[in-house]
């Protein structure tokens, strides 16, 4: 056997020790927190060690616990979600429409300071959240958005917008600019080009941009105890969850399917996009 045959048997073995191992590390967790989610808190008590749980032990009375609005002696964890899903979905709406106009002027209009520009767009994220978060709060409190899904939702859009003008800035200078020549040649304007050309090209990188918004306003969980705090009615999840994690009366398996219901529409969002998402995060690697 020659040495390059041995290599490519030993690098083929070893690539596939690594994805095994590295599945058997993401999907374990996820795997036992789902178990513990369906155990009654009886068997749990008995053998919590258990990897595995019989057919009819199976229980779903902790999802029904952990959905039930308060006022029916449930967690309301489902009010929560569509708080959720409203703040994120505006934040991700908004964030592209503000990000789009402006990664797309960085990379195609030359002016002064252009470079200047975009590093300082990044260099917002240099600013830890816990510096940000009183003089926010205080702002916010003064002109009535405190205690508001609104208000929560544009500190969000506050923190996305840098770096997704700078993710898409990268992605738009791969696009050849001779696309946008051709299109102004047939009489297009540059908002026309824009719409009926560069977008459709962007589109995994809009998706990878959007997902990634999405999981930043899906999972914070500072400026939404800041700010939704006094308003249980108006929390968010993660906010919901935590009050789970910190009540000495709600058991662990309560808590675990509160923690299935947080992760599974990103999980759902991330299959149904993945080639697009696939895409968009390795597109501009050769841009800087």
């Amino acid at each position: 056997m020659s040495r390059t045959q041995f290599e490519e048997r030993l690098f083929g073995i070893l690539r596939w020790v690594v994805i095994a191992f590295l599945a058997v590390v993401t999907i374990a967790p996820f795997y036992y927190m789902a178990l513990l989610s369906l155990k009654p808190i009886d068997a749990l008590l008995l053998d919590p060690g258990s990897l595995w749980v019989s057919a009819k032990d199976l229980t779903l009375a902790t999802y029904q616990n952990v959905l039930a609005p308060t006022a029916e002696g449930g967690q309301g964890l489902l009010e929560m979600l569509f708080n959720s899903a409203a703040v994120s979905l505006g934040t991700v709406v908004l964030t592209l429409a503000a990000a789009v106009p402006g990664a797309y002027a960085i990379s195609r209009l030359k002016f002064f300071g252009n470079r200047k520009v975009s590093a300082l767009f990044l260099a917002v994220y240099l600013f830890p959240a816990t510096l940000l978060a009183v003089p926010l709060f205080v702002m916010f409190a003064k002109i009535g958005l405190q205690g508001n899904l609104v208000g929560l939702a544009i500190v969000y859009i506050a923190q996305t917008v840098p770096v997704s003008i700078y993710m898409l800035k990268n992605y738009f200078l791969t696009i050849p600019y001779t696309i946008e020549e051709a299109a102004a040649l047939d009489g297009c304007t540059r908002l026309q080009t824009v719409r009926k050309v560069v977008l459709p090209l962007a589109l995994p990188s809009l998706m990878a941009t959007g997902l990634y918004i999405f999981m930043i306003a899906w999972n914070e969980f500072l400026f939404a105890l800041l700010f939704l705090a006094a308003e249980p009615d108006r929390w968010t999840v993660s906010l919901g969850l935590q009050q789970l994690a910190n009540g000495v009366e709600v058991s662990k398996t309560v808590l675990m399917a509160g923690s299935v219901v947080l992760t599974i529409p990103v999980v759902l969002l991330f299959f149904a996009a993945e080639r697009l998402l696939t895409e968009g995060l390795t597109s501009g690697a050769d841009k800087g």
